[in-house]
């Protein structure tokens, strides 16, 4: 017995309270079923009915938005199974004890039977009807639609979500834990708007079996009252049914406070403000409509045989209270202040202060974008454009320069340009308070707005207002806002110039850095074998082509083997390729063994070789070949690019840097790889042959 007792404890201790308060709550629900109660306990479970919905509804009211109160389903069955067990229970003593007085079955029941309905059983039925009506009809009926439309759109809008997340992961603009826990977001909201759809059909569903259980509990009494206890039929159904009215009534108030919570979940709009804020804050935030309302009352009192005294009276409440808010408002209002002009200083003699160098990177905006880079107003954008910084910095391998941030009355109200060393590399629109809906190629209808173009990737897009985006989700967009927008394109046009952006500072600044690591090879390197501008030259060759040059321990000790040797740029670039050719061929094919790939007919392979080693330095493609080559080389890669593939052609490496430089002007998204840069644990799988015509 003592081993017995001691499990228990230690069981009790591992599992604790609140993990017992559940199953308890539930086996208590279900007990009230079969067990019967005494009037003293079910007027303490009618109390804690009553409180529980007061509660909930509280909360409903209180909660910022619907997932802070996720569990709020959950709570709509148990208090749905509790209100049902209640109506067992309550019946069985009403039947059993009905007969002996109007307290048989607790003064809870008594009092709404008797208090409520003034001891009326018509007027009581007349009462539940209503409320049942206003429950079942209004309020329930109104909660789960807007559960099953919110619920379909979520889902339907989870595929645009899920890619405007991956496009601000992809931008640099958040990391991995925040992607994560926004993806999670977007599951449990669905799952959500899901589970209150079908748990608005409990509340239906009680609503019906209230009325079922109340015509029953009548016919019922009337047997038990006439039949079994010999009562005469007007005295068993007062009886009776004013019993089953207020069994009635105290379970159907706290199902409509329930089902008003419900409602209150579903409707919300926003996150910032509970329910109580958004009122007051949107409802009575005017004193002029205040005032207004005020003069029509007023007018309306002022009508013979209107209550006056009542219209008055609350015409001049209103105006009290809008003059009150008028008054505040001018007082909150900051006074300007004047500032007086300065006296320009006499222009002084030039010096060399007056020359100014380019930034290396530059972003100029229209005066409407100015809050997106205020840091007075915490511009959105400035904390965006240090993150595609950073995220530059760990995935390709050096840090770029600041992005300098002008406005320019010279543009657009809403446009934009961005600057490499003073010259535009990249202009665009973007209009704050309203969003991007970007159209992936698989959107499944039209949204209404202004038809523009995606400035970073060229795609078919509208700017739309914000109160369209669940819409243009559901369709299949991808929405973003003004600020997303501008900073994608930042980023594509960074990566795409990667190369500029390394001078020799930044060169230079990048091996400093990699001293730390390894200073004996450094020292060595540069510039006792190799200048830095020659180290300069090939880190910038392999940017040119999109390679990452995150591995610089691999880049140097490679240049300190071949430099003793060969000093020329391109023939080390092409030395440090084939030492990065597993992260080379892994950045293009991140998953499986296998490389589709195109390669050039054996016949062009021999001619285009003749040519490199009869012209040298200079060497050069015959203008009729050349064309035949691109041409065949562009619809093979766009053949590619179809079906899924990335583009990339497969030559000796003799050839590769002479056709890297020749077809990427056309074909921009094509790279071209040497047969010493694949790894070989590679399967090559070949899926177009290009030839050419000598």
């Amino acid at each position: 017995m003592a081993n017995a007792t001691m499990s228990l404890q230690r069981l009790f201790g591992r599992v604790g309270i609140q993990q017992l308060a559940g199953p308890v709550l539930i086996l208590l629900i279900l007990s009230m079923m079969v067990l019967p109660l005494p009037p003293f306990m079910l007027d303490l479970f009618f109390t804690f009915n009553i409180a529980i919905s007061v509660i909930v509804m509280l909360v409903a009211i209180n909660v910022m938005k619907p997932l802070d109160f996720s569990v709020f389903p959950t709570v709509l069955l148990v208090t749905t199974l509790l209100r049902l067990s209640l109506n067992v229970a309550s019946t069985r003593v009403v039947l059993l004890e009905g007969h002996t007085g109007p307290g048989a079955a607790g003064q809870v029941i008594d009092a709404f039977g008797h208090f409520l309905v003034g001891g009326n059983y018509a007027v009581g039925i007349v009462v539940f009807t209503i409320l049942v009506i206003i429950n079942f009809v209004v309020i329930t009926k109104g909660a789960g639609r807007v559960a099953e439309v919110a619920a379909r759109f979520t889902l339907d809008g989870m595929p645009g979500k899920q890619m405007a997340i991956d496009a601000d992961l992809n931008a640099g603009l958040i990391g991995e834990d925040e992607a994560r826990r926004r993806r999670a977001n977007i599951s449990e909201e669905a799952d959500f708007f899901g589970s209150m759809d079908g748990a608005s059909k409990f509340v239906r569903g009680d609503a019906v079996a209230g009325i079922l259980i109340m015509f029953i509990n009548v016919i019922g009494g009337l047997f038990v009252g006439v039949l079994q206890h010999g009562m005469d039929v007007g005295a068993a159904a007062k009886a009776y049914t004013l019993l089953t009215i207020g069994d009635g009534l105290v379970a159907q108030i706290p199902a409509l406070i329930i089902s008003i919570s419900a409602g209150m979940v579903v409707t919300r709009v926003g996150d910032t403000q509970d329910l109580s804020q958004q009122f007051l804050s949107q409802l009575f935030n005017n004193p002029r409509l205040i005032g207004l309302t005020a003069a029509i009352l007023g007018l309306l009192g002022l009508i013979p045989g209107m209550p006056n005294l009542v219209f008055l009276l609350l015409a001049s409440c209103l105006g009290a209270i809008a003059w009150e808010m008028d008054r505040r408002q001018k007082m909150a209002k900051p006074v300007p202040v004047v500032v007086a002009p300065t006296v320009a200083a006499e222009s002084l003699e030039a010096s060399w202060a007056d020359v100014t160098p380019l930034d290396v990177l530059g972003l100029e905006v229209g005066y409407r974008l100015i809050p997106l880079v205020d840091k007075s107003q915490d511009g959105e954008l400035l904390r965006r454009i240090r993150g595609i910084r950073k995220k530059f910095a760990q995935e390709v391998g050096f840090l770029v320069a600041s992005v300098h941030i002008r406005d320019n009355l010279e543009l657009k109200p809403n446009a934009y340009r961005i600057l490499l060393k003073g010259v535009e590399i990249g202009q665009g629109e973007a209009f704050p308070g309203n969003l991007l809906a970007i159209n992936p190629g698989r959107v499944s209808g039209t949204v209404r707005g202004t038809a523009t173009k995606d400035p970073a990737f060229g795609l078919p897009a509208v700017w739309i207002e914000i109160g369209l985006r669940d819409q243009a989700q559901a369709y299949g967009y991808t929405v973003v806002d003004a600020s997303t927008v501008v900073a994608t394109h930042l980023n594509h046009l960074i990566l795409g110039h990667a190369a500029e952006l390394l001078g020799r500072q930044e060169a230079q600044a990048l091996l400093d850095h990699l001293s730390k690591e390894i200073p004996k090879v450094i020292e060595e390197l540069v510039p006792k074998i190799l200048p830095l501008g020659v180290v300069q030259k090939v880190l910038q060759n392999l940017l040119d082509e999109g390679i990452h040059i995150r591995d610089m321990r691999t880049i140097i000790e490679t240049l300190a083997e071949i430099a003793p040797r060969v000093q020329d740029a391109e023939v080390l670039t092409a030395q440090v390729r084939i030492a990065l050719g597993r992260s080379i061929v892994q950045q293009l094919y991140p998953t499986g063994q296998e490389m589709q790939v195109m390669s050039l007919d054996p016949q062009l392979e021999r001619v285009l070789m003749q040519a490199i080693s009869g012209g040298g330095d200079n060497a050069s493609i015959e203008p009729g070949l050349a064309d035949t080559l691109i041409r065949e080389t562009a619809v093979a890669a766009q053949r590619q690019e179809e079906l899924g593939l990335q583009p990339v052609l497969l030559v000796p490496g003799n050839l590769r840097t002479l056709l890297s430089r020749f077809l990427r002007r056309g074909i921009t998204q094509l790279k071209v790889l040497a047969h010493a840069e694949v790894p070989e644990n590679k399967i090559i799988k070949v899926t177009s042959i290009i030839g050419g015509k000598a």
